[in-house]
């Protein structure tokens, strides 16, 4: 009995070391094809002679927000593979639901609201407020949802690509949002142009991406135009109105007057449209305990493993703020603090394959020269001004120049980087195409300098040995660096 019932035990754990061995091939055969695949997608004619700072080429009005599209078909954008959009929610002002052809990653520039995703295949777990409150059988069943989740400035908010999600702005100041579309990804089983899919309104045509198409610099939808105005513009229409009106209402078992007015054929509010009354709808509010968890990174900020148990799909954390200064991960009084969010604290992004960074300079710093190991690396300027260079891999500038608020220049894998703060400062949010984005830097403490033999730099350089002492030792700040004068700072 005892030898039956150890032979059943043994093949137990054989079935089940079969089964996670079977798993781990599986996925990291997923991760490899993914990275192949934007690899190969990549490997094309591709040439970073010369990049820009740009600011947005094309606009769009509409009834309560602004939505600027930066131009895809230049080089820094196509190349690397991804899109650039900022929305700008006045109050009471609702982006659309509606689902990319992409992956994103969103930074709250400005502002407060709330933001939903909807997971397919996932419960409604909450319901509506006002409904909630009510008893009588006869004003319908109960409203329910989706989780919806608070957004405020800082926040880097994650969406896998084919994931319908919408925000909101209830805060008295606009919402602004800036968010980098990776059409490169392996997710992307289309073409390189970003394709936003609405599930209401009657979006305009110019949202679409148009790469490989002439730029025209478009700045749709004049003030005298908004809210109604704009009948002129070209629609692109949302996905129900080119199905029969007779499907739609046996698919949602509505009249066909309902299916109708659902296509929006008529509607001119574009994509941000205002809301007449507050939106009512649940969205709890923390206990002291879960606060206490969150402040203290809720047990995750070690290493994150794909179990299936510790993060389900629908369960899973969208958001993470980086502007937080507690989570820095280099601070230095006299110069500023860099913070990085990616798969270890924002798992999500192993499944969409991005990270970002936030960086802070204070007046005049410097961040540490470096390369990007395994990412091209989008910067938006959030605020301020400073100068970056970039230098490519025959040491040619690409670029060398003044970058200020809501610019975006792109520094390509490998490329080397500088960058110094203006006289007000300079921060900037990072999106990198890489979940577990790496650097390479090349001054100060834990620097490449620092790690090669004294006399090799000396040989290298053709320099003598206290000269390449002082290239190695001088600066002893990491990544990055104060506005100190110059010294003959002595070995640690």
């Amino acid at each position: 009995m005892a030898s039956s019932a150890s032979l059943l035990s043994l093949a137990l754990c054989s079935l089940l070391l079969f089964q996670v061995c079977s798993a781990q091939f599986e996925t990291g055969r997923v991760w490899g094809s993914s990275r192949s695949q934007r690899k190969s997608q990549q490997q094309n004619e591709c040439q970073f002679r010369r990049i820009n700072a740009q600011e947005p080429d094309r606009r769009i009005t509409s009834e309560a927000g602004i939505t600027e599209i930066w131009d895809e078909n230049d080089d820094q954008f196509r190349c690397a593979g991804v899109a650039a959009i900022r929305h700008t929610i006045e109050q009471r002002g609702l982006l659309l639901p509606a689902y990319s052809n992409a992956p994103k990653l969103i930074y709250v520039d400005q502002g407060r609201g709330y933001h939903s995703a909807a997971i397919p295949g996932c419960p409604e777990t909450y319901q509506s407020e006002q409904e909630s409150e009510s008893r009588d059988p006869r004003q319908g069943s109960r409203d329910q949802h989706q989780k919806i989740r608070k957004i405020r400035q800082g926040d880097i908010i994650a969406i896998p690509a084919g994931v319908a999600d919408w925000f909101y702005n209830d805060g008295q100041s606009p919402l602004v949002l800036v968010q980098i579309m990776d059409t490169s990804n392996f997710a992307n089983q289309l073409d390189q142009n970003f394709r936003k899919f609405f599930l209401a309104g009657n979006p305009q045509r110019e949202i679409q991406g148009q790469r490989g198409q002439p730029s025209r610099h478009l700045y749709r939808g004049s003030e005298k135009g908004r809210g109604g105005g704009g009948g002129q513009e070209q629609r692109s229409g949302n996905i129900f109105q080119a199905f029969d009106e007779q499907f739609l209402a046996e698919a949602f078992n509505i009249d066909t007057d309902l299916a109708r007015r659902i296509k929006n054929e008529n509607d001119n509010r574009g994509i941000i449209v205002r809301v007449e009354e507050q939106l009512e709808f649940l969205s709890p509010e923390f206990s002291e305990e879960e606060r206490r968890q969150s402040s203290q990174g809720g047990g995750r900020t070690g290493r994150w493993s794909a179990n299936g148990i510790e993060e389900t799909f629908c369960t899973a954390k969208l958001r993470h703020n980086i502007n937080d200064p507690s989570r820095a991960d280099i601070f230095n009084p006299r110069a500023g603090r860099l913070t990085t969010v990616n798969s270890f604290n924002l798992p999500i992004l192993r499944y969409i394959q991005l990270s970002a960074q936030k960086g802070f300079l204070y007046r005049n710093a410097i961040m540490t020269p470096h390369w990007n190991m395994n990412a091209h690396s989008i910067n938006y300027i959030t605020r301020g001004s400073g100068q970056i260079q970039i230098v490519n891999e025959n040491g040619e500038s690409v670029f060398d120049g003044q970058v200020q608020e809501g610019q975006i220049i792109t520094a390509p894998q490998n490329f080397a980087v500088i960058k110094r703060a203006g006289s007000d400062g300079l921060e900037w949010i990072s999106f990198k195409t890489n979940d577990n984005a790496k650097i390479n830097q090349i001054a100060g403490r834990a620097s490449t300098i620092r790690a090669i033999p004294q006399d090799v730099l000396a040989n290298a350089f053709a320099i003598s040995r206290e000269e390449a002492q002082r290239i190695k030792f001088n600066r002893r700040e990491i990544g990055i660096f104060s506005p100190e004068t110059r010294s003959r700072g002595r070995r640690d």
